[in-house]
This record gives structure tokens, sequence and C-alpha cells, in this order.
């Protein structure tokens, strides 16, 4: 049973920040999935990068919810970013 306190309480959600950390090591991860299901990982990843579709992307490991946390065009910044060697400010 709950307490009438309780329900009149707001509940604090923390979603992580779209830093280049978070979308590194979700690359890695999906990367990871990709190879153990016998993908070219970069192919697909690209793949889904250009059209959007989330199929390019398979289910295991929750690869695919993973990946869409981001924005597309997001993603795709930090990756110039990383190969131009920038910074973010």
């Amino acid at each position: 049973m709950l307490k009438m306190g309780t329900l009149d309480q707001t509940v604090h959600f923390d979603f992580p920040e779209n830093n280049p950390k978070n979308i590194h090591e979700t690359l890695e991860t999906v990367s990871k999935s990709l190879e153990e299901k016998g993908y070219n990982p970069i192919n697909q990843i690209v793949g889904y990068l250009i059209s959007g579709d989330p199929a390019y992307i398979p289910r295991y490991n929750d690869s695919r919810n993973l990946i869409r946390k981001y924005e597309r065009d997001v993603i795709i910044e930090e990756l110039v970013r990383n190969y131009l060697g920038k910074e973010k400010k």
C-alpha cells in the first residue's frame, strides 16, 4: 500500500547526456554486436546513419535501442569531430 505522501512527490529522471564518451561507448557496443552476428559494422552503421532505417542495427545485445538513444546528426557530428581531432567546446 502506498502512503499518500509518496504519490505527490516529483520523480527525478536522469537520462545520460549526449556526450562523446556515451556516443563512443554506444558505437563500440553496437560494433561488437554487429561483428558477433557476422555483419560488417562499418557498412551497417553507415547504412543506419544515412537512411535512418533501424533495421541496419540488430536487436542483439539491445544494440538497436542503444543507438537510437541519439539523434543520427549528433552521432555524425561526433564522428566528424573525432576524425578531425576537434574537442567539443
